[in-house]
């Protein structure tokens, strides 16, 4: 079985769990329950790693395509960009901002504990291809514990969703008039 399809069934992308905690990081981010549209969207956004070899080849790289065609379908191409642009890589390929949904994706690592997620990376063989990319381009050394690294990565998502979070809480307050 494939890494992409094993994320999806019982990794970190299983298709029950994943997509609660990315819901409950976008109620803490936005401060806004999804609309039932964007509940879609969260469901379905990482469905294109099945049948991928690896998470980030050029065939995982381009997972949301599957869940934005999916939701083009369904719902339109607003929404299907809402999918497509959860992904920074293809967002940045594209010349696009990514969307309000990667943020939410980013910072969901936050509410799981690493007694949940390190089991599912390991068992789906995500693990190993994480830490070795994070080691490989020199972020946190090989021989770091799996809850060193755990944590490495959790404490750089929750940074960058708090940072998106003070961006959008600044775009959404109203300016006073002085």
């Amino acid at each position: 079985m494939k890494r992409g399809t094993k994320s999806l069934l019982f990794g970190v992308h299983q298709f029950a769990w994943h997509p609660l905690v990315v819901w409950a990081a976008w109620v803490w981010l936005y401060r806004s329950l999804p609309t039932w549209r964007e509940c879609v969207c969260i469901v379905v956004h990482d469905w294109g790693y099945w049948g991928c070899a690896a998470m980030d080849d050029a065939h995982g790289e381009r997972h949301p395509e599957v869940g934005a065609s999916i939701v083009s379908r369904l719902l339109g191409r607003d929404h299907a960009d809402l999918v497509l642009l959860h992904s920074r890589h293809l967002a940045r390929s594209l010349g696009r901002e990514p969307s309000r949904l990667c943020w939410a994706d980013k910072l969901s690592i936050a509410f799981e504990p690493w007694w949940l997620y390190l089991p599912r990376a390991w068992l789906s063989g995500e693990l190993a291809e994480y830490r070795a990319v994070a080691a490989r381009t020199g972020y946190i050394q090989i021989s770091a514990s799996h809850r060193a690294w755990h944590r490495w990565v959790r404490d750089g998502m929750v940074k960058v969703g708090k940072t998106q979070r003070a961006d959008a809480m600044t775009y959404m307050t109203p300016r006073r008039p002085r």
